[in-house]
C-alpha cells in the first residue's frame, strides 16, 4: 500500500495565543539547518524502518507540509526537501501534494515555487475572517489578504483549496462566526476544516482560560455552549452549501476530500519528518508472526533536540487487538463510520464481539447508532468524540522485542532497541 509523507516546518512569523503545536518563532539562520536535518532523515528512512521492525513501501501517493508554516522557508530549501522526498521515494504521478500555508506569506516567489514543485493543494489557515478575532489571537492577516490570495493561488492553477476555521475564538459571536461561514462558502473552495478551540495547559490561551485571567482576550472567549452551536451551526451551512461533512472536523465537495488525511484514519501507512513529526508503518514479517499489527515512532518535539538527534525513535508496538480498537476509534472519526463485517473480517469476529459491552454502552448513551451494519458517531456523539475514543483504549506490554527481531545477544542495537520501545 502506497505511503502518505507528512514534513513538519515548525516555523511561524508570531505564535498564535492557542496553538499547542511544536512551532514557534525562530531566526532565519535556523531553517537551512533544519531543512539539512529533515533530508538527511528522509535519506535514512528505509534503515529506520527496517531497524524497528517495520514494513517499508517506496511508493508514495500523498506529500502534506504541515507546520508552523512551511510557507516560510526560502523556495530554494523547500525545494531541497522536495528532491530529497523525490530521490528516496517513488512519488506516484497524480499524488495529493499539500502545503499548509499563513495567508499573507504567499509571496508570488513562492506561489511560483509550489507549482514548479508540483504542489496542487494548498491549505490556507484562516481561523476567522474577521479581522479582530484573527488579529486577536495573534494572526497576522485581514479578510482582504484572505481573499487575494486564493484569487492569486487559482490564478498560478491551484485551485484544490482548504480553508481552517476555528470555533471559539475570542469575540467571536453567533453572527460573526455566521459571517466566517458565509466568506468561507462564497469563495467556492472544495474544502474547510472546522475546529473547536482547544482549552488546555499547551497554549497561552488555554492556560490563561484555565487560570481564569484575561490575557490574550480569554475573557471574551465563548463558553463550552456557545462553541457546541457554532460546530452544530457550521455542520448545517457547509452542507446546506454542498460541502459536506466526511469526518469530525473536515468537510469536502465531491471529491475533494483530503487524500492524505484519510490515511490517518483509515490506519494506512505514513512517514513524518522533521519536529514531532509521526510515523506508522505495517509489522515487518518478524513482527507480525508475534502478533504485532503495525509499529508506530515519532521524533523529538524541540526543535534544538531534533537538530542534534541521532535518529534513534521512541517506539510503540501496535498488537491486533490494540490495532482493532484503533479501527473503531479512528473509523468512528469519519462521517462512514465503521463497517462491523470489514473489521471482522481483518480482525476476526470474536475479537470483535468482544468490543460488544463498549458499543452497547455508547448506543445507550446515544454516543453512536448503528445503522445497516455500520457503527457511526451521533451529532452528540461528535461533540463528545473524545469521551467516545477513550472507551476503546487500553494498553498491554510485551518484554522480548530483540528477540522478536532476530537480533544475536551481542548486537548493540538490542539494548537501544528494547529502551525505546513500548507495546501496546
Amino acid at each position: 500500500m502506497p505511503l502518505g509523507l507528512y514534513v513538519s516546518v515548525p516555523f511561524c512569523k508570531t505564535k498564535c495565543s492557542y496553538c499547542n503545536f511544536a512551532s514557534d518563532v525562530f531566526s532565519g539562520e535556523r531553517f537551512r539547518a533544519y531543512v539539512q536535518g529533515v533530508c538527511a532523515e528522509i535519506a535514512r528512512a528505509e534503515q529506520t524502518a527496517e531497524e524497528m521492525g517495520g514494513r517499508f513501501e517506496r511508493d508514495v501517493d500523498s506529500i502534506y507540509f504541515g507546520g508552523g508554516t512551511p510557507s516560510l522557508l526560502p523556495p530554494d530549501l523547500l525545494e531541497h526537501v522536495f528532491d530529497a522526498v523525490r530521490k528516496h521515494f517513488a512519488v506516484a504521478r497524480d499524488a495529493e501534494i499539500t502545503v499548509e500555508c499563513a495567508p499573507g506569506t504567499l509571496m508570488p516567489e513562492m506561489i511560483g515555487a509550489l507549482v514548479r514543485l508540483g504542489v496542487n493543494r494548498v491549505s490556507l489557515g484562516v481561523q476567522s475572517f474577521v479581522d479582530g478575532e484573527a488579529a486577536a489571537v495573534g494572526r497576522r492577516h485581514t479578510r482582504a489578504i484572505v481573499l487575494d490570495d486564493i484569487a492569486r493561488l487559482r490564478e498560478a492553477g491551484i485551485a484544490n483549496l482548504n480553508l481552517d476555521l476555528i470555533a471559539g475564538l475570542p469575540h467571536q459571536t453567533a453572527e460573526s462566526w455566521r459571517s466566517s461561514l458565509d466568506d468561507a462558502i462564497a469563495t467556492g473552495v472544495p474544502h474547510v476544516s472546522v475546529y473547536m478551540l482547544e482549552v488546555d495547559e499547551d497554549s497561552r490561551l488555554g492556560r490563561e482560560l484555565i487560570a481564569g485571567g484575561t490575557r490574550y482576550h480569554a475573557h471574551f472567549v465563548p463558553d463550552e455552549d456557545a462553541v457546541a452551536d457554532f460546530y452544530t451551526l457550521a455542520c448545517e451551512e457547509l452542507e446546506g452549501a454542498g460541502i459536506r461533512q466526511y469526518e469530525i472536523s473536515n468537510f469536502a465537495r465531491a471529491g475533494a476530500e483530503s487524500r492524505h488525511n484519510l490515511k490517518y484514519w483509515t490506519r494506512q501507512p505514513y512517514l513524518g519528518f522533521g519536529v514531532d513529526a509521526h510515523s506508522m508503518l505495517p509489522a515487518g514479517p518478524s513482527l507480525s508472526d508475534a502478533g504485532v499489527d503495525a509499529i508506530r515512532f515519532r521524533t523529538p518535539w524541540d526543535l534544538e533536540e531534533f537538530l542534534k538527534w541521532d535518529g534513534e525513535a521512541p517506539c510503540d508496538l501496535i498488537s491486533r487487538s490494540s490495532a482493532l480498537e484503533e479501527t473503531f476509534f479512528l473509523g468512528l472519526r469519519l462521517n462512514c463510520g465503521v463497517e462491523l463485517a470489514e473489521a471482522a473480517s481483518k480482525f476476526g469476529q470474536e475479537e470483535v464481539q468482544e468490543l460488544d459491552d463498549k458499543i452497547a454502552d455508547l448506543l445507550r448513551d446515544g454516543l453512536v447508532r448503528l445503522h445497516q451494519g455500520s457503527l457511526f458517531l451521533t451529532p452528540r456523539g461528535r461533540l463528545l468524540s473524545n469521551e467516545v475514543f477513550e472507551r476503546f483504549v487500553s494498553i498491554g506490554t510485551v518484554e522480548d522485542l530483540p528477540d522478536i527481531l532476530g537480533l544475536d545477544p551481542d548486537d548493540p542495537r538490542r539494548a537501544r532497541i528494547a529502551a525505546r520501545v513500548k507495546v501496546q
